[in-house]
């Protein structure tokens, strides 16, 4: 199979445009949910466990995750799951730690928590690198989606409506485009406008909500891959037989074989990808803002990592395995390039208007891996640069239209980043360096800032800055990698890569202990609520009261009134108050009683004086309507803190 002898058909394409414009305008609709900087960015912390862990997957999952982890399946057969599995790790540090302390001081990004954790200059080196990150893996993301949809399709968005690129008299500029960087940025292109487009018109609630349709795609066109493969291969028996024996073993060797080693997937993917996706990445945490719980929080977390994502991982690898046997048959040449075997094998087992829906499914993982980091980018700007540095005290109005301005020029910066990454050859070691260059000053700085209430500013300062110096110098000399990777037993080349991220947290963990010990830290009472022993006074101050620490207990259905004495207040029966364990000055959640509303239709409320009558909640017209719900219908109200 010559991959540049792929052409999709008419149904293929018709499939894929249909999808575009369907994603466009369904995020538009939520446009109506993101009136205040508050809903665009955190949908009003409206959203229940499922949902967010379904756009969880969305974050975790991009473009490039369908090559890069069909590459390695190709190579090194089972053991390409092995990213997917390191999560488990680490979420008690998150759920424990982390999610509590975001939630409860009511940030509204990283560099900000660094701001109030320690002073500006932390912020601001802060803002730097995450902006480097954030930016760059929109970018990348978009590069891969170039290259899988050029690979399969074989034309650039407009070539596939017949125009002819030469007749447009574009100059000496159309041979590019019709060359593998034009084709590949036109597409991307393309994903990046109407990305960019629903995440300006419906902010946060119009990312979560089409992650939905996203992450339902990208499951189904993995398991479709595996399973048209097994059918193509003859059956299962087939698969397995098809596999060389140390493609069987879920794990690699601890260090080797050199391209692949247990200990540098261990090290690069644990530090350098899952704890930058759960403890940096914007558009992660923004995910996390918008839950309506601390608790639902933990569920959704518990969900990804313990079922989600070892399905995602076999989703995104199934090909690569298909490949592998389909080698051993000779169904394909030997010398077959890994990284593109997600192309080869879909072209082969994909009938026509199949291979359209494979494709949609990789825009939806680039799409949905993106619309976060640009939604995350955007709160970054407003947040970070705009609203203290530039514009302050303006109106939130003012400072909405910015944010949804700022997303699309987030999506365009992102473009602009593709070129360089179409200089690069392997995509696995690409987003892998890309990853462990730039994430471990930020990793290691959130850590012990959260874990450590000794950990200073000068110190917090030095460990970003001079962390980052390191990671620089590690780019340009990486021998200085080599002791660290000997330890291991990981030689030169492709081990040093992987063994940067294992670099760069000892280097960045000895800067910040060191300087820490000679510097003077922040008085406790200014950091409570933002370490893991202080969480809960800042529990205390997110309620703003004394806290109700009983369990929450039952979830109640009453009917809503509309009452203008209600205030900002919720007024129910003493009996109802108690089944659900509350007590005025509580906060409740209410929302629609019908689940696949997904909290689109809900609220958070305070508990008031208990009222005489039973089976009715009484708000106000205004809460009625922030929280889209209508005055007459049953409503289901639980208490949350």
């Amino acid at each position: 199979m010559n991959p540049s002898a792929i052409t999709g058909t008419p149904l293929d394409y018709g499939i894929i445009v249909l999808y575009l414009v369907g994603i466009l305008i369904f995020g538009s609709i939520f446009r109506r949910w993101s009136r205040t900087t508050k809903e665009f960015f955190m949908a009003s912390q409206r959203f229940p466990w499922w949902l967010i862990a379904i756009s969880c997957i969305s974050v975790v999952v991009g473009s490039y995750s369908f090559m890069k982890y069909s590459a390695a399946g190709y190579s090194y057969g089972l053991s390409s799951t092995m990213t997917y599995t390191n999560d488990w790790f680490l979420a008690p540090v998150f759920v424990l730690g982390w999610l509590p302390i975001i939630y409860f001081s009511r940030v509204t990004s990283i560099p900000e928590y660094f701001e109030r954790r320690f002073n500006r200059p932390v912020r601001v080196a802060a803002l730097f690198i995450m902006l480097i990150y954030m930016l760059g893996y929109i970018g990348f993301n978009f590069y891969t989606l170039g290259i899988a949809v050029q690979a399969l399709l074989g034309k650039g968005f407009l070539g596939i409506f017949g125009i002819n690129f030469a007749a447009l008299n574009m100059g000496a500029g159309h041979e590019f485009y019709q060359s593998l960087g034009g084709t590949v940025l036109g597409w991307s292109l393309v994903a990046a406008l109407i990305t960019g487009l629903y995440c300006a018109f419906g902010g946060q609630t119009a990312v979560i909500m089409t992650d939905l349709i996203q992450a339902t795609l990208i499951f189904l066109a993995g398991m479709v891959i595996l399973f048209l493969g097994v059918h193509y291969l003859g059956g299962w028996e087939a698969l397995w037989q098809g596999l060389p024996p140390g493609h069987r073993l879920p794990f690699s060797g601890f260090n080797s074989p050199e391209k692949f080693p247990f200990v540098g997937i261990f090290w690069q993917d644990l530090f350098g990808s899952s704890l930058a996706t759960y403890f940096i990445n914007q558009g992660m945490i923004m995910r996390f803002m918008s839950v309506k719980s601390v608790k639902e929080g933990r569920k959704a977390v518990y969900f990804v990592i313990l079922l989600m994502m070892p399905l995602a991982g076999i989703a995104v690898a199934s090909a690569g395995w298909v490949g592998r046997a389909m080698r051993t048959y000779g169904m394909i040449p030997a010398d077959v390039d890994p990284d593109k075997i997600f192309v080869i094998v879909s072209a082969i087992i994909c009938k026509p208007g199949m291979l359209g829906l494979v494709m949609a499914a990789l825009i939806a993982a680039m799409m949905s891996k993106v619309n976060a980091l640009i939604n995350g980018s955007a709160a970054i700007f407003v947040n970070d640069i705009y609203q203290p540095f530039l514009a302050p005290q303006r109106t939130d109005k003012h400072y909405l239209r910015t944010a949804q301005i700022a997303s699309m020029m987030v999506a365009v910066v992102g473009i602009m980043l593709v070129p360089i990454y179409l200089q690069k050859h392997s995509i696995y070691l690409a987003h892998a360096t890309f990853q462990a260059a730039t994430t471990p000053p930020l990793i290691v700085a959130v850590l012990l800032a959260i874990f450590w209430k000794r950990y200073t500013p000068a110190a917090a300062l030095a460990t970003l800055v001079a962390g980052a110096v390191a990671m620089a110098v590690s780019l340009v000399w990486p021998s200085v990698i080599q002791p660290f990777a000997v330890i291991h037993g990981v030689g030169a080349g492709s081990g040093y890569d992987y063994m940067r991220a294992m670099y760069g947290m000892i280097v960045c963990t000895v800067i910040g202990v060191a300087v820490t010990f000679f510097t003077k830290p922040k008085p406790e009472s200014e950091i409570v609520g933002l370490t893991v022993s202080t969480i809960p006074q800042g529990k205390r101050l997110y309620k703003g009261r004394e806290l109700n620490d009983r369990e929450s207990g039952d979830t109640i259905l009453v009917k809503l009134v509309a009452d203008e004495s209600a205030g900002d207040k919720a007024i129910l029966h003493a009996d109802e108050l108690g089944r659900m364990k509350a007590r005025t000055g509580d906060f409740l959640y209410v929302a629609d009683r019908h689940w696949w509303w997904g909290g689109l239709r809900s609220l958070h409320v305070t508990a008031g004086e208990a009222t005489a009558k039973s089976g009715v909640l009484f708000l106000s017209p205004a809460q009625i309507e922030e929280g889209k719900l209508h005055a007459g219908e049953m409503v289901k109200v639980e208490k949350i803190l």
